[in-house]
């Protein structure tokens, strides 16, 4: 396809800092269609909760009338993996329209109109005689890569910028990640972008390098602090690599922060199964990482000697001007499930809201969990560093409670949490006195065969709440599922019992975004749209 023409705008810093100042704000409501949903970032917030509370088109009456299904698709000319993101009420081309915005692994982004399905603009990040990364021999993403990472919009009324990170390859064979941001209301690149990323970090043999070929950038970017966080994680193990995390100024691009959590190791790498890093209100940041280099030899405050952090639960924060690890939590078996490769890093983690214990004290927690089938909630003020013993400085430990790994992100939705293991049901766990209940509150009658299912959840505030799931059917063959978020034995749809009205592609690690009255799909070939049938 022809690389296709936009037109390059030079944005003031005035400008940039008027939409990075205001942040994640939301757009005035004189649209045809009149809303107030916004999916700016990954599974819906910073906590990564994938809640969506302003739904108010999709209630369980709607979804199992009967009337529900796939009412149209985005083709686009790549993989979909990245979540697609929502911004309503955005004026393009002096009308408003309610859009939707996917990036491909052919290092396109579309802007679509959600409610006509028309296309508004499209435009390719790659330079002049590059294409779209190959797969470096791995499977994971293939048959190339691009724009694999979910973005994240910083927005101001009209006002929006569309962050990501690209992968691309010259005809001489170097490869190239570079941050893009673009202007939603045409995809014109600001002025200043692309920066292309290269990093160092000191260890104890001077410095580790960060290789753009080595890596690909899977879980999704953070907007938190003005920061623009990227993580990053290896093809199929294939080494060497280490664990990065690279910040760059939301305003100016340029480079804000390093940190590589296995400098002076290998492995370690971050991708959470295209989950993303969280944030709480006091700009503290929450990471799963992949099996690698863990000291069990610890200085006098717990920490690694050589501050290396593999298969680690991690708390990151500004220390003295520089991105540290603030806390951490290594199961006693770390160094075991490291070399079996049963590691934290596959699955994602989220935060939960300010909860009080059953002595009534106010707990802040996390949890997350990986290939062990364990979950893990910890204390984000003090997580449990390690002792090779046993676990018990961290908040809570389940065990057996899921039928398989995770390589997913679970949900929250009013005092629940709910997870779907790999060959194991979408199940929901209540929370009692600031701890998940060891045994669910209800559970499907589906099985979520590999790579489980990572849910989202509509909602009017507490009302009218559907958990919404994809399932991988093998054959590149998806089914999207809706539950009564109060009983999942009450499926309210699912598009496999459509006699083939709604099938769609199945791609992996895919998060179902919903956003008044739609369900948007990421698949092999664009996404697939489902709604309240005509």
């Amino acid at each position: 396809m022809p690389r296709p023409r936009v037109l390059f705008l030079s944005f003031t810093c005035t400008f940039i800092a008027a939409v990075i100042g205001l942040g994640l704000s939301r757009g005035t409501s004189d649209a045809a269609t009149p809303t107030n949903a916004q999916v700016l970032t990954y599974h819906n917030d910073v906590a990564r909760t994938g809640q969506n509370l302003e739904e108010k088109l999709l209630t369980p009456a709607s979804v199992s009338s009967g009337k529900f299904g796939k009412i149209g698709f985005y083709r686009t000319d790549g993989l979909v993996d990245a979540e697609p993101l929502y911004v309503s009420n955005l004026m393009l081309d002096g009308r408003r329209h309610n859009v939707v915005f996917v990036a491909t692994e052919h290092d396109s982004v579309y802007a679509f109109d959600a409610d006509s399905l028309e296309t508004l603009w499209q435009t390719t990040v790659l330079p002049p005689n590059e294409a779209p990364s190959d797969s470096r021999n791995c499977a994971q993403v293939s048959p190339e890569m691009g724009i694999t990472a979910t973005p994240v919009i910083a927005l101001n009324g009209d006002q929006g910028l569309l962050y990501l990170v690209a992968m691309s390859k010259d005809g001489l064979g170097n490869y190239f990640q570079r941050l893009h941001v673009l202007d939603i209301s045409n995809g014109a690149e600001i002025s200043g972008s692309p920066v292309a990323m290269e990093a160092e970090f000191p260890n104890l043999q001077g410095a580790t390098v960060f290789d753009p070929k080595q890596y690909k950038d899977r879980a999704a970017l953070l907007l938190q602090g003005g920061i623009i966080y990227t993580t990053w994680a290896s093809h199929c193990d294939e080494g060497p690599y280490t664990g990065w995390v690279i910040g760059y100024d939301a305003k100016t691009l340029q480079q804000a922060n390093v940190l590589d959590v296995t400098p002076n190791g290998t492995d370690g790498a971050i991708w959470m199964s295209g989950s993303g890093p969280a944030a709480d209100a006091q700009g503290n940041i929450y990471l799963l990482d992949g099996n690698g280099t863990f000291d069990n030899a610890l200085d006098s405050s717990g920490f690694p000697i050589h501050g290396d952090f593999g298969n680690a639960f991690l708390k990151l924060s500004i220390g003295n001007g520089k991105l540290i690890v603030a806390d951490y939590f290594n199961a006693h078996s770390t160094q075991n499930d490291s070399s079996r490769d049963a590691d934290l890093g596959s699955g994602g983690t989220i935060l939960l809201p300010d909860l009080k214990d059953g002595s009534g004290n106010m707990v802040q927690l996390a949890l997350g969990a990986g290939k062990t089938n364990t979950v893990y909630v910890v204390n984000r003020n003090a997580l449990g560093k390690f002792n090779a013993k046993n676990d018990r400085a961290l908040h809570q430990k389940l065990e057996h409670v899921l039928e398989g790994p995770v390589f997913s992100t679970p949900a929250y939705f009013n005092n629940t949490v709910y997870f779907a293991a790999v060959n194991d049901a979408l199940k929901a766990f209540s929370i009692t006195d600031a701890k998940l209940d060891p045994e669910p509150v209800s559970l499907t009658a589906t099985r979520f065969a590999y790579p489980g299912a990572t849910p989202s959840i509509s909602a009017n505030g507490n009302s009218d709440a559907i958990v919404w799931v994809v399932e991988a059917r093998g054959s590149d063959a998806g089914v999207l599922h809706a539950y009564d978020a109060g009983d999942l034995t009450h499926e309210l749809y699912s598009s496999g019992k459509t006699n083939g009205r709604d099938a769609f592609s199945d791609n992996k690690f895919i998060t179902p975004m919903i956003a008044n009255g739609r369900v948007f799909v990421g698949t092999l070939t664009g996404v697939a749209v489902f709604g309240v049938l005509k």
